[in-house]
Order: C-alpha cells, then sequence, then structure tokens
C-alpha cells in the first residue's frame, strides 16, 4: 500500500532523513521507533507532503506522491494524528473532527464521523466541548478522530501515547488495537515499545534519520 524507497529529506542545513525506506501492506500495523530528533515526525510530515523530499520516492497505492499536495493525500485516504495534536482551541470536539473532512469530495462525513463515535463513544459524550476544555488525554483521542475521519485507508500516528496519564494510554491502546478489526493499515511512532508491541506486525527503527534494522 505504501511504499517509502531511499527517501532523503533537509530541514534547512540539516539531513533529517538519510536514505530512509519503510512499506506497509494493507492491514498492517507497522511500529517506527526511534528517540526524540531521530526522524520519526520529519518521516511522517514527509508522507503527508510537509516536507519537501530531497531523495527517493513514496508511493501509495502505486501512485507516485512527489507532485501531491496534503489535502490530495488525505483525499487518498490517509490520515494523520500529529504528535501536539494541532486542534483548533475555540472550536468543539465535534467541529475539530469533522473540519478537514470539508474540502474532500466524495467523502461521507457524516459516516466516518459515526465510524469514530462508534470506535470512541467517549468522543460523542464531549463533542460539544470546546477543544481548549480537554485534557492531554482527551486532545489526543480527539485527533485520533480527526484522522480516522479522512484515514480511511492509511493512518500516520506520531506519539499517540506522548504526554497521556496512563488510564487514557491504555484506552487509547484499546482503540488502536481494534482499529485492526476496520482492516486499517497504521504507522504508529513512540520512543519505545510498551504495552501496544502485540499488536505489530513488524517494526522500524530510526536513528538519526536512518534504518538501523
Amino acid at each position: 500500500m505504501l511504499e517509502v524507497n531511499g527517501v532523503s529529506v533537509k530541514i534547512g542545513a540539516i539531513l533529517a532523513l538519510k536514505n530512509f525506506t519503510l512499506n506497509i501492506k494493507k492491514g498492517e500495523m507497522i511500529a517506527l521507533i526511534g528517540r526524540n530528533g531521530a526522524g520519526k515526525t520529519t518521516l511522517l510530515k514527509s508522507i503527508m507532503g510537509v516536507n519537501k523530499l530531497s531523495d527517493g520516492i513514496i508511493k501509495f497505492n502505486d501512485i507516485n506522491l512527489a507532485n501531491s499536495a496534503s489535502h490530495e493525500r488525505a483525499a487518498l485516504g490517509i490520515g494523520y494524528m500529529p504528535e501536539d495534536r494541532g486542534l483548533i482551541p475555540e472550536l468543539t470536539v465535534e467541529e475539530n473532527i469533522v473540519l478537514p473532512s470539508w474540502s474532500i469530495q466524495n467523502l461521507d462525513s457524516d459516516e466516518r464521523l459515526g465510524l469514530v463515535y462508534k470506535i470512541m463513544p467517549e468522543l460523542k459524550e464531549m463533542s460539544d466541548r470546546k477543544a481548549l476544555l480537554l485534557s492531554g488525554g482527551q486532545q489526543k483521542m480527539a485527533a485520533l478522530g480527526r484522522a480516522l475521519v479522512l484515514g480511511t485507508q492509511l493512518l500516520l500516528l506520531d506519539e499517540p501515547f506522548e504526554g497521556v496519564a496512563p488510564a487514557l494510554s491504555q484506552r487509547l491502546g484499546e482503540v488502536i488495537r481494534g482499529l485492526k478489526e476496520q482492516n486499517m493499515s497504521i504507522i504508529l511512532s513512540q520512543s519505545e515499545l510498551n504495552h501496544t508491541e502485540d499488536i505489530f506486525d513488524k517494526q522500524f527503527v530510526i536513528e538519526r534519520g536512518e534504518n538501523i534494522n
């Protein structure tokens, strides 16, 4: 489904990714493991089209993404959950979840929102609350819901457990496990494997922007 072949990316004068390669099949869950600053976020942003490639190629379902903008990649069914959540504080939970879908043609946002609420009923209970009133863990849940609305085929989850209280971290793990039933392909980045280790089909380790496994 996704092929990342020999990708290099420069951030300013720094080579943040160096000939990095990764692939994921339909329905697979992949762990991207690396310390802070290893290049995990750079890779996920590159897949989403935020970072320009210096070298290499990224294909999604055999489509070369080289000239595709971020919103065009989202329209292909790729959802992205950033580490910093990226919610709009003054909007409600539901508004944050569905907002990106309004720019995607042929996407039934009501159907996708219904799926999000089925998977995470707690989000429906707080749907009218403004994002600024949520805890860090609740914001992570909302950000995951937003990614699910767009990510009909592939989810990119950047450090979903970072800074989350243990109870909500466990709940997030349960939700992500449950996504296997949806036949979702997922790349999940984290500093180290934790209680979700058993759900991954394979792992890629990144250090200083390079594959080390």
